[in-house]
C-alpha cells in the first residue's frame, strides 16, 4: 500500500472484515513506498517500546526480536534493539520494564492449603496453563508444597478452534476424574477453557457446540466427584457469550460485564449462601468448608450464609472453573441459554447458589471494564482485591509520572541520540485486556516531546469486546 494512502491500512481492515476474516485470520498488512519497499522494518540499533499488558503471545514476539539466535520462526538475526515493555512479561526476557511487577501475592488460596500439608492439583489444557498456576496463585510460578500441575496439551491440527470446539475437554475432564479417584488430593481445582476460547470466533454453532461440551464434562465431573463425597464448587472467571450481540444486534466477541454463577454441592447436605458477592469470596468460602484458618489478607467474605451444627470440614474438594460462562437473562443473545445446557439447568435449579460480581473494580480493573481470566483467577486465589497494571498505568498517565519513566525514556532517548526509528508495537483497542490505545497516545506523546524523528506503530488486532 502507498506511504500516501491516507487511511489505507485502516481501509484494509474494513476489507478484511467486510470479505469475512476476523482479526483472528487476517493477513498481515504492511504500508509501503511507491516503490514497493515496505515502511517501518526494524533495522538494527532501533528501538521498541511493546506496550500491551498480558504476558502471552507478548513472550513469544518479546524472544523473536531479542533472544540471539532465536528459532522457533524465521526472524532477521541479532537486531540489537534497544526493547522496552509496559509490563515484565516473563522475568528471562531482555528488555527495560516500565511497570515491573508488585511483590507476589501472599496466603492465597492455594498458598494456605499447602501451609497445612495439604496435597493439591490443578488441571486444564495449556491454553489455560499460566491461568491456574501463575496467577491463582498470586503471580508466582513455582508449585507450592504438594502442588501438582496437570496440563493436557493443546490441539495443533487446528488452525483456530471453531473447527474443534471441544478442543481437549475430555482428556481434561479424564483428568479429573482420575484426581477424584485418587484420595491424596485435598484440593482439586480445573478449568475448562472452551467457552471463552471459542467464543471469541464468530461462530455460533461452534459456540453452542462449545457450551454444550463443558456441559456434558461438567455432568461427568459433578457426577463422579459427589459420588466419591467431595464437596463441589462450581464457578467461573468472567463472562463471554451470554451477551452475544450490541445493542444495535452486532456481534460481540469479547469479555463481558456480566456476573458468574457460584454453586455448592455439599455431602452433607444444602448449605445456604449470600445471593451475590464477588470473586475475592471464593477463597474464603473454600477455606471455611475445608476448616482452614482464612488468612487476614483476605478480605473477601465467605458465602456461607451460616454454621451449621454438626457440619464436618469438607476432607476434599472439587472447584471447578467454566472459563467464560457468564450469567445473564435468556434471550436470542446469550449463547449459553440458546444451547442445550441440562446438567447446569439441573444445578443452578437444585444446588445453592450466588452470582458473583467479576468485571471492573470488583476484580481490580477500572470502573466499567470486563473481566478477563487474569484478574479472574488472580482473584479467585487471592481473596482481595489486587489492582491490575491497567489502573497502574492510567494513574502514572494521569499524574504525569509516566512521561518520566526511566524504560521508556531510555528507549525513546536511545533512538533520538542515534538517529535510528523509535517502534511502537501493541493491541490498538480502547477496551482490550491486552492493552489500550490511550497508552499508545502517551507514548506518541512523549516521543513527540522528546523529539524523536522517526516513529513506527505496529498495530495489533484484536476485536473482542468492542466494535470493528
Amino acid at each position: 500500500m502507498s506511504e500516501w494512502a491516507g487511511d489505507a491500512l485502516s481501509q484494509a481492515v474494513r476489507e478484511g472484515y467486510r470479505a469475512g476474516r476476523e482479526d483472528e485470520t487476517l493477513e498481515p498488512l504492511v504500508l509501503i513506498d511507491g516503490r514497493g519497499n515496505p515502511i517501518g522494518r526494524f533495522r538494527s540499533g532501533d528501538a521498541v517500546i511493546f506496550y500491551n499488558i498480558r504476558g502471552e503471545r507478548e513472550i513469544e514476539l518479546t524472544r523473536s526480536l531479542t533472544e540471539p539466535g532465536f528459532s522457533e520462526f524465521p526472524v532477521h538475526p541479532d537486531l540489537a534493539l534497544h526493547f522496552a515493555t509496559m509490563i515484565r512479561y516473563r522475568e528471562d526476557l531482555k528488555a527495560e520494564v516500565a511497570f515491573p511487577p508488585d511483590a507476589v501475592v501472599a496466603d492465597t488460596l492455594s498458598e494456605t492449603i499447602a501451609r497445612h500439608g495439604l496435597k493439591q492439583i490443578k488441571i486444564t489444557e495449556a491454553e489455560k496453563a499460566v491461568h491456574v498456576g501463575f496467577f491463582l496463585n498470586g503471580k508466582r510460578d513455582e508449585p507450592f508444597d504438594g502442588e501438582v500441575r496437570r496440563i493436557v496439551a493443546t490441539r495443533k491440527d487446528v488452525a483456530l478452534f471453531d473447527e474443534a470446539p471441544e478442543m481437549s475437554i475430555a482428556a481434561v475432564a479424564e483428568a479429573v476424574l482420575d484426581a477424584i479417584r485418587d484420595d491424596a488430593y485435598a484440593f482439586i481445582f480445573a478449568n475448562f477453557p472452551n467457552v471463552d476460547v471459542v467464543g471469541h470466533i464468530e461462530n455460533e454453532a461452534a459456540i453452542l457446540r462449545a457450551v454444550e461440551a463443558v456441559d456434558r464434562n461438567l455432568g461427568r465431573v459433578v457426577e463422579a466427584a459427589t459420588r466419591a463425597g467431595l464437596t463441589v464448587v462450581v464457578s467461573a472467571d468472567h463472562g463471554t457469550v451470554e451477551k452475544w450481540f450490541y445493542p444495535d444486534g452486532t456481534i460481540d466477541t469479547g469479555h463481558t460485564d456480566s456476573p458468574v454463577p457460584f454453586l455448592l454441592l455439599d455431602p452433607d447436605g444444602p448449605a445456604p449462601l449470600r445471593p451475590s458477592g464477588e470473586l475475592t469470596d471464593i477463597a474464603p468460602t473454600v477455606l471455611e468448608r475445608m476448616g482452614l484458618p482464612v488468612p487476614a489478607a483476605m478480605t473477601g467474605r465467605s458465602l456461607l450464609a451460616g454454621p451449621r451444627s454438626g457440619q464436618k470440614p469438607a476432607r476434599r474438594l472439587l472447584l471447578l472453573v467454566l472459563d467464560g460462562w457468564g450469567h445473564a437473562a435468556p434471550g436470542p443473545g446469550n449463547l449459553i441459554s440458546c444451547a442445550q445446557t441440562p446438567h447446569m439447568d439441573r444445578l443452578w435449579q437444585t444446588a445453592p447458589h450466588a452470582l458473583l460480581a467479576a468485571a471492573g473494580e470488583d476484580v481490580g480493573l477500572p470502573e466499567g471494564t470486563v473481566g478477563n481470566s487474569e484478574a479472574g483467577h488472580l482473584h479467585i486465589g487471592a481473596g482481595r482485591r489486587i489492582y491490575a497494571d491497567r489502573v497502574k498505568i492510567d494513574r502514572a498517565i494521569a499524574d504525569g509520572s509516566f512521561f518520566s519513566n526511566p524504560a521508556f525514556l531510555g528507549a525513546i532517548r536511545a533512538a533520538r541520540d542515534a538517529g535510528t526509528a523509535l517502534h511502537l508495537m501493541g493491541i490498538v483497542s480502547f477496551f482490550s485486556s491486552h492493552g489500550s490505545l490511550r497508552h499508545l497516545f502517551a507514548l506518541m506523546d512523549l516521543a513527540r516531546r522528546e523529539g524523536v524523528r522517526d516513529v513506527f506503530i505496529h498495530a495489533m488486532l484484536g476485536r473482542r469486546g468492542e466494535k470493528p
